[in-house]
């Protein structure tokens, strides 16, 4: 808590990620958050974990950094070899015993640390941010998040609804710590748009269904292929396009070749026009077992597409079955794929959808929200509020 001299200064916060925000969408939003905060108010630092100097050079990197050196953010990166590489944490701890107001971190791995360390350097305020509820099964979590991160963070954020529920119900954290932030993304700059089926070699009368993640478990694009498969019988000429990098890609790219979908199926990996992209899908996926709120879906509301995803985790809360796109249960490849058949073969259905879920992402979820939201608990802590006083006032 800061004395009344120390109110009219501006608030030093430090954001802790594993990485810079290229891919991730937790990394992602922890970047677009601390680019907004008011720089009159608060004094911002970014700091990423696991970060090499040599990537300093790399062009996407290297535009992330001026992004932030723009927006008068420092950038603290620590090169980090390993979970066990203690030295690393060396210019954080010294940054926190400095005068650091706050830390916030985002995700397990930087939450445990943050409380850890935070509390080793007596910084005031510890806020904790959880992108991604699904601990089923995996104990040590649990017991981390409840013993840990909940008993030294002052603040413990939630995405969703469905995340606060679980994270009280089965991991027992107390409630008055917990306060649900709406994830949020920014309306993008105009730009001249790309003729990407031209470059992907995709006539203009076939149907492109498109997803954007990780290749994670998580995101199930198993059952993405399986439903491929079954489009492919019931719509020739259709395109299944999956944008994203990760481990699972060599698995999908055998599951794609065993079922003869190498035409059908087109894997991109990382791209830096996922806009482009985007904007020519006739149908956006999510296929997810598990979610928090995906930046993903907002931006295919944002952009106004039909959409069909899983009913789970925080999906409901962005999407109303039927008002803003269509809801499958999960590992349903059948579903899946009729639901993206009726959006593909019902334009003004899908054209209505996707119109109300732009409004409503317009209207909701949009990262002035998520901004204005973090800026209040940030004074309040510092203030001497507590979690529960914030969590109770919209």
């Amino acid at each position: 808590m800061l004395g009344e001299m120390d109110m009219h200064r501006r608030l030093r916060v430090v954001t802790l990620v594993d990485g810079i925000g290229l891919s991730g969408g937790a990394e992602r939003l922890a970047r677009e958050i601390v680019l907004r905060l008011d720089p009159e108010r608060f004094e911002r630092t970014f700091c990423v974990s696991r970060w090499s100097a040599a990537r300093e050079h790399e062009a996407v990197e290297a535009g992330a950094l001026a992004g932030l050196e723009e927006a008068g953010v420092r950038f603290l990166g620590l090169e980090r070899r390993g979970t066990w590489d203690l030295t690393a944490w060396r210019p954080l701890i010294s940054l926190l015993r400095s005068g650091a107001d706050i830390i916030h971190a985002h995700k397990i791995g930087s939450n445990v640390w943050a409380s850890v360390l935070g509390t080793l350097a007596r910084t005031p305020s510890i806020v904790a941010h959880e992108h991604t509820w699904s601990f089923q099964g995996q104990p040590l979590r649990k017991l981390l998040d409840r013993r840990l991160i909940a008993a030294r963070a002052d603040a413990f954020l939630a995405v969703s609804e469905f995340d606060r529920e679980r994270m009280i119900a089965i991991e027992g954290v107390d409630p008055a710590k917990i306060i649900f932030v709406p994830n949020g993304i920014p309306e993008p700059p105009p730009h001249e748009a790309v003729d990407i089926r031209r470059d992907l070699g995709i006539g203009s009368a076939a149907p492109i269904v498109g997803t954007v993640c990780a290749l994670r478990p998580q995101k199930a694009l198993d059952v993405l292929i399986d439903a491929a498969a079954i489009l492919a019988d019931r719509l020739p000429g259709v395109r299944v396009v999956i944008v994203g990098e990760g481990p699972e890609r060599p698995a999908l790219e055998r599951r794609i070749g065993e079922y003869g979908l190498d035409g059908t199926v087109i894997m991109l990996g990382h791209r830096d026009d996922v806009r482009d992209l985007i904007g020519s899908f006739d149908v956006a996926v999510c296929s997810s077992d598990f979610e928090g709120t995906p930046l993903s879906v907002l931006e295919y509301m944002q952009a106004g597409l039909a959409i069909v995803a899983t009913d789970v985790g925080g999906i409901p809360d962005l999407i109303g079955d039927g008002e803003h796109g269509l809801l499958v249960k999960p590992r349903d490849p059948g579903a899946l794929a009729g639901s993206v058949a009726r959006l593909l073969e019902d334009a003004g259905l899908a054209s209505r959808l996707g119109a109300q879920a732009r409004e409503r992402q317009i209207s909701e979820f949009d990262i002035g929200v998520t901004v204005r939201a973090v800026e209040r608990i940030y004074e309040g802590l510092a203030s001497g509020l507590t979690a529960a006083d914030l969590g109770a006032v919209p």
